[in-house]
């Protein structure tokens, strides 16, 4: 019931699979929405403050001062610097096409907003992971060129890429543009200084701008000069609208959501999720647990799971988990029956067992029929619903059925005033795969960064920007 990467890296001990490595994080995976501002959304209860909308629905509002909050006046003649998340998938065929361009069109409202107003636009972002030890090695193979025809087809506008991120061909592009022109400034990774949040690094960047803009949510709990140096150099440093609605939905309708406010854990690896767990335990009505990591649990509980993986170091800690919840009154609900596999193999023999009844050499791969019924009883009178990793392998066919349901009920739920939000990572990918993603009140563009706002964690991206 892992993500399929992740099996791959198991052993096998005493018949159950066991993880070999150190855990690691999730990867991002790009969601598919409709760029937008704010979404209005039904009777969501933030920490921060709200505004009534047109049709007498409730809008969230962030604490940190948002684009939104400048002016034509605050805008016009002034330069910008913007640091969106341009880091797109490139097709594999090596002819610099653009696979997927859901993380340019998510930029696009707060560039429209500040050409509009008369600004003068100077784009930041990192494009791939070059090392910054060879320019040109790193410009044939990580440059921001393929992003440019897309970027300019969406803005309706020309756009320049700047051969540099600092220096003397932006100050000589800058003092070229008009009002409402922008600029695509080159890869900020081509330098080292940038991932080590350097000094002087960040007085260059904002050498050439008049105040900062961060809309780059994925990278928004890295430390960088892009992200959270330069802000302290440019005044006012402000979050664009894709930042201020992940702020909106996951901080502040998790921090106080409507209840009954039900998480779903989900993934392969209790390690990864332990902090996420410990957070909503002070949070949520219910936490619905599902896939890898319930064997975990079931071991903590003195089940046999035949060959399903195992962290057997984590043991101790599943049983704190479910001790910690019932002291706070949480309900915790495992899966009560499995579907299970001879093999990890999309092809592979499947049969549905209770979970105390899985054969000696299956493994779990996906949560079974009775326990899609208990875990939609659990949400039916939710109010407020986080999901965070998927409950099987969703990838293969067979063993998607867990997963599609859960994302066919939140769908449903929806527009019957529940606020569901989908916590980037893999379950992004779930949604997508079910084609529920754009009946969800929010879907994170960040898996990183989804994670540790979650965990409650402060993140130095927004952290840097200024409060309303």
């Amino acid at each position: 019931m892992a993500l399929s990467a992740k099996m791959q890296s198991a052993r096998v001990v005493a018949g159950r699979r066991v993880m070999a490595t150190a855990p690691r994080m999730a990867g991002v995976v790009a969601p598919r929405f409709g760029a937008s501002a704010v979404r209005e959304v039904s009777a969501v209860a933030p920490r921060t403050t709200y505004r009534a909308s047109r049709s007498s629905r409730v809008v969230v509002e962030a604490a940190k001062k948002s684009v939104g909050d400048l002016s034509k006046a605050d805008l016009e003649g002034k330069r910008v610097l913007v640091r969106a998340d341009l880091n797109v998938p490139l097709s594999k065929s090596g002819d610099g096409s653009i696979s997927d361009d859901t993380r340019i069109r998510a930029a696009i409202p707060t560039l429209k907003y500040l050409m509009e107003n008369g600004a003068k636009v100077l784009l930041t972002s990192h494009l791939g992971r070059p090392k910054g030890e060879d320019k040109a090695a790193d410009k044939a193979k990580f440059s921001l060129a393929p992003v440019v025809g897309r970027l300019s087809e969406l803005l309706g506008a020309p756009v320049t890429l700047v051969d540099d991120c600092i220096g003397a061909p932006v100050e000589e592009a800058v003092s070229k543009m008009s009002n409402g022109e922008l600029v695509l400034l080159e890869n900020v990774r081509f330098y080292k200084e940038e991932e080590k949040n350097d000094k002087e690094f960040s007085k260059k960047m904002a050498a050439n701008a008049d105040l900062y803009v961060n809309d780059a949510f994925g990278t928004a709990h890295r430390a960088h000069t892009s992200t959270e140096g330069v802000a302290q150099e440019l005044s006012p440093a402000v979050a664009g609208f894709l930042l201020q609605k992940e702020l909106d939905y996951l901080d502040g309708a998790v921090q106080q959501p409507k209840k009954p406010f039900v998480a779903i854990v989900g993934g392969s690896k209790v390690s990864t999720k332990i902090t996420v767990i410990e957070a909503l335990l002070d949070k949520a009505d219910k936490i619905i647990i599902g896939g890898g990591m319930i064997f975990t649990f079931y071991v903590a509980r003195g089940l046999t799971v035949g060959g399903s993986m195992v962290e057997e170091d984590k043991l101790e800690l599943a049983k704190k988990l479910e001790a910690m919840a019932k002291e706070k009154g949480v309900e915790l609900l495992l899966p009560v029956d499995v579907n299970v596999a001879d093999k990890f193999d999309a092809e592979a023999n499947n049969q549905i067992v209770d979970v105390d009844a899985i054969p000696e050499g299956w493994m779990g791969l996906d949560i079974g029929p009775k326990s899609i019924e208990l875990f939609n009883a659990a949400l039916a009178d939710a109010k407020t619903v986080v999901w965070n990793g998927p409950m099987g392998v969703f990838e293969f066919p067979k063993f998607a059925a867990g997963t599609t349901g859960i994302a066919n009920t939140l769908a449903e739920l929806t527009p019957k005033g529940c606020i569901t939000i989908i916590g980037g990572g893999d379950s992004v990918a779930a949604v997508e795969q079910a084609g529920v993603a754009e009946k969800m009140s929010h879907i994170s563009t960040g898996g990183g960064a989804s994670l540790e706002l979650l965990e409650g964690k402060v993140l130095p991206g927004v952290a840097a920007l200024n409060e309303k």
